[in-house]
């Protein structure tokens, strides 16, 4: 489905990703662990077309993305919630939600890809008359992840939706997260926190200074000292 082979990418002057590769299949979960400032944000954003690797290649069933606008990506199949999780201010929950199945008007019927995003997040049903600035921080993450739920994209790329969410909040997204698997959703996460990885993640990469230094399930990077120094999960 997902493949980033051997990645370069710089911004200005600085090398921030040096010849990065990792894959997601159809229905993975596979997670992206590094401290902060490691390369996740700019793998996911290179996969999406906001930076060009200047080496390398990234394929998405089989279609070359590394020639491509985000729009055009977007089109592909591959939905994106940003780290700050992006959404309009201006435009209502209900109306941001909706402007994804513009975005991809191919596909299901607009009225199937909103109604599904509401069922992963039920709680946005009754604030879609809110604007973002009334919204908690969970709630806007939701948002954000509905919102790329609504592109009926084959995959969704994650930036931290877990970061900053308060306890009592994180179960909630993360069911919700599971459920899109289970719709046959395939997802890329990236996150700083090895607590983080929801149990039901099939494979994990862990960066450190812009190369992967471990690739395998979740359970082995526990084996690996280096990989467990890199995301402060000890040795």
């Amino acid at each position: 489905m997902l493949a980033v082979q051997e990645i370069d990418v710089f911004i200005h002057a600085s090398h921030i990703l040096r010849r990065v590769s990792l894959e997601v299949r159809e229905r993975e979960v596979v997670c992206l662990v590094g401290r902060n400032g490691a390369g996740k944000t700019t793998t996911l954003r290179t996969i999406m077309g906001y930076h060009r690797p200047r080496g390398g290649g990234i394929r998405f069933n089989d279609v070359p993305l590394h020639e491509r606008r985000t729009h055009e990506i977007a089109r592909l199949g591959l939905g994106f919630a940003p780290e700050e999780s992006g959404i309009f201010p201006d435009l209502t929950v209900a109306e941001n939600i909706e402007i994804s199945t513009w975005t991809r008007p191919g596909g299901r019927p607009a009225a199937e890809r909103l109604a599904a995003a509401y069922e992963i997040f039920p709680v946005l049903k009754q604030y879609g008359a809110r604007k973002g600035p009334e919204m908690s921080g969970g709630e806007r993450k939701m948002l954000s992840i509905a919102r790329a739920l609504a592109l009926d994209p084959d995959m969704l790329l994650l930036d931290e939706p877990f970061e900053g969410l308060s306890p009592a909040i994180v179960p909630t997204v993360a069911a919700g997260l599971n459920e899109i698997t289970q719709r046959g959703h395939a997802i890329l996460i990236a996150e700083s926190n090895i607590y983080h990885v929801p149990d039901f993640a099939t494979r994990l990469y862990v960066i450190e200074r812009g190369e992967i230094i471990f690739a395998g399930r979740p359970d082995d990077v526990r084996k690996d000292a280096a990989a467990l120094r890199a995301i402060g999960g000890h040795a």
